[in-house]
């Protein structure tokens, strides 16, 4: 779908309907297209790891584990 800038502040809730449904909807502004509105797709957790030599170590097999380890020596009086 293709609409207008003017379109698109006249009809925001059937673009957003549209877009809602599964739609990209373009926005052009004097005949170019200057926009895209598209769906959000589910969001997903990121799995946290740490790369390189540590990838493999035992100790951080488990990194919440290992990063609070390290930071409470911060903290401990």
């Amino acid at each position: 779908m293709i609409a207008s800038i003017r379109t698109l502040r006249t009809s925001t809730r059937e673009i957003l309907g549209a877009v809602s449904r599964g739609d990209t909807v373009s926005i052009s502004n004097r005949g170019r297209t200057c926009a895209k509105i598209v769906p959000v797709g589910p969001e997903r957790p990121q799995a946290v790891s740490l790369a390189g030599l540590w990838k493999d170590h035992q100790k951080t097999s488990d990194v919440h584990k290992f990063i609070g380890k390290l930071r409470s020596a911060r903290h401990a009086c």
